[in-house]
């Protein structure tokens, strides 16, 4: 290592590097990254001799602890190993040690802040083979793929082991917030068993008066029996938005499934079956209605029926007392079962498709949030090609990824164990 400290000023320091700039523009940048690593590395052991104590006795919750000699120890950090001797306390009696230097420092396992923080957002974006090539190719710093899995892993179980006591503030709005939209629904991922299992997300939308979503609060749950554990989350997150807007109009926004409904119907004033899930059961009564035949007159029927539905004061009923009016004399059995089911599944949620009256108030009518959320929180990350999940590893990265997709909340983390520290878990 060529870098090294040649001037300290209390907590100001000058750092000198040696950097070969021969060869290729590309060669040269090469070396250039090197040397800051190189002078990373010594400004983080700097940093880190900050934190430590004296080797003097300390006293805890009125205990005397004493150091013991003091102890070598390799952290990792952004810019690679480095190695600092610092000092390790225990009780007369013995037992548990205490560090004043990883305490102080909110050392995370063996990582600096920084380098955890980095490790679990880009874990949480892509596998851990993707982590390591562009911490090689990027950063110029190896790592294997196994520390940016446990550094990760440590990180999520702070996050789930903090999510009941520590409160994540919302933006504050500049926007009156009218509505407040709730929805949930699950996608399948593929288990190491074999077994396709459903995945839970939850969205908490806010709304201003013009109907405009100006912030969205995400929940992920990896598959489990009864999905008490998430029905927990979103009961949490739902009584803190409550508590900012008491007299905003609560609104459940969903597809069919009645669990969803179960869940949704303590909390929010108004159900609202989800536009576009609605107009699957139009398109299959055009189906059913037209076969095969006349697609022309197919496409001119299904759109005049979905624009009825959504813009007139009573087109779900209307549409229903058409179907129910249909002479099926003729039919063939599956198009009489098409029918069937568009005419059942309007019966049973009438109640839930007023949407010229949502439209007018500013609602939502579709649970296009939540179903991206889907998306981004579970099948971009957990669905790639050949990935299958532990529950506790698909656990892992969608509470990382709930963190980073709801605004401002990774940055509150951070924020909390700078000023809390790193909890002891158990391991």
């Amino acid at each position: 290592m060529t870098a090294r400290v040649s001037k300290c000023d209390g907590t100001v320091i000058t750092i000198e590097v040696t950097v070969d700039i021969g060869g290729s523009m590309l060669k040269a940048e090469e070396s250039i990254q090197a040397g800051l690593n190189e002078i990373g590395v010594v400004a983080t052991g700097e940093a880190l001799k900050r934190f430590d104590a004296d080797g003097a006795p300390i006293v805890i919750g009125g205990i005397k602890w004493y150091a013991k000699a003091p102890e070598e120890k390799y952290f990792q950090t952004p810019y690679g190993e480095v190695m600092v001797p610092r000092y390790v306390y225990e009780r007369a009696e013995g037992g548990k040690t205490f560090c004043p230097l990883e305490q102080g420092a909110r050392i995370m396992r063996n990582a600096t802040p920084r380098f955890a923080k980095m490790m679990a957002y880009k874990l949480a974006q892509g596998s851990a083979a993707d982590v390591k090539r562009d911490m090689e190719e990027n950063h110029g710093r190896p790592i294997s793929k196994l520390l940016a899995q446990e550094l990760s892993a440590f990180v999520s179980a702070v996050v789930q082991a903090k999510e009941e006591t520590w409160h994540y503030a919302t933006p504050r709005m500049e926007a009156e917030i009218a509505t407040v939209g709730i929805g949930l629904d699950g996608t399948c991922m593929l288990l190491c068993e074999g077994q396709w299992r459903e995945a839970m997300t939850g969205s908490i939308s806010l709304y201003d008066r013009a109907g405009e979503r100006q912030h969205t609060i995400y929940i992920g749950a990896a598959p489990e029996h009864g999905k008490g554990t998430f029905y927990e989350r979103m009961r949490r997150e739902i009584a803190h938005v409550r508590q900012l807007y008491p007299n905003a109009c609560y609104v459940g926004i969903a597809d069919g499934a009645r669990s969803n409904w179960d869940f949704l119907a303590p909390y929010v004033k108004e159900q609202i079956l989800d536009f576009y899930h609605a107009t699957e059961y139009v398109t299959q009564a055009a189906d059913a209605l037209f076969g095969g035949d006349r697609p022309r007159e197919r496409t001119h029927w299904l759109d005049s029926h979905c624009s009825l539905l959504k813009w007139d004061w009573k087109g779900a009923r209307k549409l229903l007392d058409e179907w129910e009016a249909v002479d099926q004399t003729g039919w063939s059995k599956q198009q009489c079962t098409m029918l069937g089911e568009s005419i059942r599944y309007f019966h049973n949620h009438l109640h839930q498709m007023h949407y010229v009256r949502y439209l007018s108030k500013g609602m939502p009518i579709g649970s296009g949030v939540t179903e991206a959320a889907c998306k981004t929180l579970v099948k971009q990350r957990l669905c790639r090609s050949g990935m299958r999940w532990k529950e506790n590893g698909a656990q892992m990265i969608l509470s990382l990824r709930a963190l980073l997709l709801t605004e401002t909340r990774w940055t509150q983390f951070w924020s909390k164990i700078e000023q809390y520290g790193v909890p002891n878990l158990a391991h």
